[in-house]
């Protein structure tokens, strides 16, 4: 009896140490164990892309795609420039056709501030709505995504999740309404991120709100949008691609990025450069150095336009997931402190500097810097530019990306650097106060910088010619 009980004993242990150790089907093995990290970077990169609809016309689906929704009571969302003009009719004769129910506000501001991010989502609230469709540049798909993300969580204070130090930056964790953005320039590419900029005044610097959760339902490309643009904004939403593109791809890679996030929900929506968005980035520069200088010199190159409307939402899936640098932090104070700038061919009664030109103004700078960081992309970026390369040293990457730069932007008439839009040495200790609290995206530089770093950059950058 005993020895049976042995062998009975002996033959289970037999069978256990054959068993299955797969640890999608053993229970004993079912714990997969951690993968051990390397210091306290990142490991993982996660790629978040809005649904693109590209096509001439394509806007007048929106009306099906609301009802496809089940919407029944929409917020439509532009500025009073917009608001006149064919992209805005041709949203509003799609939604009569289907009849969309619908209330419009048409007060955004031209780079938002706090307080009209403010009184966007104060319209929202009172609105109760169960959709949203944003027709307009970067400004208005912005201020939509903000008013969606507050209308969506009411109790939630204004700071709650505006990036840190200047907010809180918390996880977006409520549900949000669709959101239908159909861009109306070729720059910001805001229909393919969860990222919402503003001007925060009491600071006088520029900040956001970045969670993919915020990212649009679906992004309306219809190139004829793009045929109405006037020279000038034509060229600095241009800029705004270029900077996308070279920042991305040029940024600190995501396995150094760090803190390692302790939950997924954590991993902040600007990661760092990775292999898919490198894709995008490359595509997107290409595009503008083939097109760019077209869409703006002439404004019935119907192909030209047509593919920056394309290179933006590019450009917009590879910063997006990767994140921008230093020209983009740079450029916060750079709007946020204008005095007396106002840009030709912009209907604007305040002081503006564009985005695209804030961020353009400083890219020889700034490229000429990071380029001890993988100079391979910056003599690559220089190339696809239009710079021979072929008797070029490595060392020299930055350099050579630089010249290209403002050879690029002489040849398009741009501001001759921060000297012309108003700023002088005097303002520089200002200008670095105000990119210091731009973490969120001067840590992505290639290259850590010190206020002293910062300060150079600017004073580089007064003059580009």
């Amino acid at each position: 009896m005993a020895a049976g009980r042995e062998r009975a004993a002996r033959l289970l242990r037999q069978l256990q140490r054959a068993a299955c150790r797969c640890p999608s089907h053993c229970h004993t093995y079912s714990q997969v164990p951690e993968r051990p990290t390397l210091g306290n970077t990142d490991y993982a990169f996660e790629m978040a892309i809005s649904n693109i609809r590209y096509g001439e016309g394509v806007t007048k689906e929106i009306g099906m795609d609301l009802q496809n929704l089940g919407a029944r009571r929409v917020c439509l969302m532009t500025d009073k420039n917009l608001s006149q003009f064919p992209p805005v009719n041709a949203v509003l004769n799609s939604l009569a056709k289907y009849g969309i129910n619908f209330q419009m506000y048409d007060n955004v501001r031209v780079e938002p501030t706090d307080q009209s991010f403010l009184d966007a989502i104060k319209f929202a609230k009172k609105g109760e709505f169960d959709a949203y469709v944003a027709v307009g540049g970067g400004s208005v798909i912005d201020t939509c995504k903000a008013a969606n993300l507050y209308a969506s969580s009411p109790t939630s204070d204004f700071l709650d999740y505006v990036n840190a130090p200047i907010g809180k930056g918390k996880p977006v964790t409520v549900p949000l309404k669709p959101l239908i953005a159909v861009p109306t320039t070729a720059g910001t590419g805001s229909e393919t991120t969860g990222v919402a900029i503003f001007d925060f005044k009491e600071l006088k610097v520029k900040t956001g709100i970045a969670s993919r959760a915020i990212k649009p339902t679906l992004g309306i490309i219809d190139p004829l949008h793009t045929l109405s643009m006037p020279e000038r904004i034509v060229a600095n939403s241009g800029f705004d691609v270029l900077c996308h593109a070279l920042e991305s791809y040029t940024a600190l890679p995501y396995n150094m990025r760090s803190p390692c996030p302790p939950n997924p929900i954590n991993r902040p929506a600007y990661q760092g450069s990775n292999p898919i968005s490198d894709v995008w980035a490359v595509h997107a520069l290409r595009i503008v150095a083939k097109y760019l200088k077209r869409a703006i010199r002439n404004p019935e190159d119907r192909e030209a336009r047509a593919n920056m409307h394309l290179a933006s939402a590019f450009a917009g899936i590879g910063f997006g997931n990767a994140g921008v640098h230093l020209c983009h932090g740079m450029s916060y104070p750079i709007s946020g402190l204008v005095k007396t700038y106002k840009p030709k061919d912009y209907n604007v009664d305040h002081a503006l500097v564009p985005h695209g030109l804030s961020v353009v103004l400083t890219s020889p700078a700034v490229f000429a810097f990071t380029a001890q960081i993988r100079p391979e992309r910056h003599l690559e970026a220089a190339e696809i530019l239009g710079a021979d390369i072929r008797t070029a040293r490595i060392k020299d990457a930055g350099f050579i990306l630089a010249d290209t730069l403002r050879k690029f932007l002489f040849d398009l008439n741009v501001d001759d650097g921060l000297a012309a839009i108003g700023y002088s040495k005097a303002d520089i200790p200002a200008l670095v106060k105000g990119t210091l609290p731009q973490e969120r995206v001067t840590k992505l530089s290639p290259r850590p910088q010190t206020e002293e770093d910062l300060s150079a950059l600017f004073e580089a950058s007064m003059k580009l010619y």
